[in-house]
């Protein structure tokens, strides 16, 4: 599918955001990686229990796998996950860095590793969450030509990194949670 990478970054409320954006996902859709605050108890009972509920494939994020389309990789709750590309192939990479604007796994180490991988064949994507975690970062993306969407406050728990993201003007599309996997999609096609 053009061999674009959706990155997505959440925090609070963002289980829930996660489960109705990932729910609308056909199983051939391109790959999602996710930087999503949860505790590491809590990633990969999260990560199975959207498995169940999603036609794409939902796992806990592995070190140096293979990224491919159809499958979704939620960083585990221990380690910051980011990607290389190694021998043009696109891979998972965890760290257990420091973590940056007080998370790990973060939003920022996320969308820098796709604005310096992936340029314009990513495209980002920031659900709701408190803070700035990431906005910063999705700027770099959509300097580096990637296509970024947002939450929209209405349909948020919390409006602030999408909000941060927006004010930094990081943002091409501001949308509600319902309507970001089928404009995610047609950005793919």
């Amino acid at each position: 599918m053009g061999g674009k990478i959706v990155v997505v970054g959440s925090s609070t409320g963002g289980t829930e955001a996660l489960k109705v954006f990932l729910s609308a996902m056909p199983e051939h859709a391109p790959a999602i990686l996710i930087a999503q605050h949860m505790p590491e108890l809590f990633t990969r009972s999260f990560a199975e229990r959207l498995d169940h509920l999603c036609a794409v494939h939902v796992k806990e994020a592995g070190h140096h796998e293979d990224i491919v389309a159809g499958h979704v990789y939620l960083a585990p709750g221990h380690s910051h996950l980011s990607l290389e590309c190694v021998a043009g192939k696109y891979r998972t990479v965890l760290s257990r860095d420091p973590p940056v604007n007080r998370h790990r796994p973060s939003v920022e180490v996320l969308f820098h590793s796709a604005a310096r991988c992936l340029g314009a064949n990513a495209i980002g994507v920031m659900l709701t969450g408190m803070g700035k975690d990431g906005a910063a970062a999705m700027l770099e993306m959509k300097r580096a030509g990637a296509y970024n969407f947002a939450q929209d406050e209405a349909s948020c728990v919390v409006f602030g990194m999408p909000r941060e993201a927006i004010a930094l003007g990081a943002v091409d599309e501001v949308l509600p949670l319902d309507r970001i996997a089928e404009r995610v999609l047609a950005r793919v096609r």
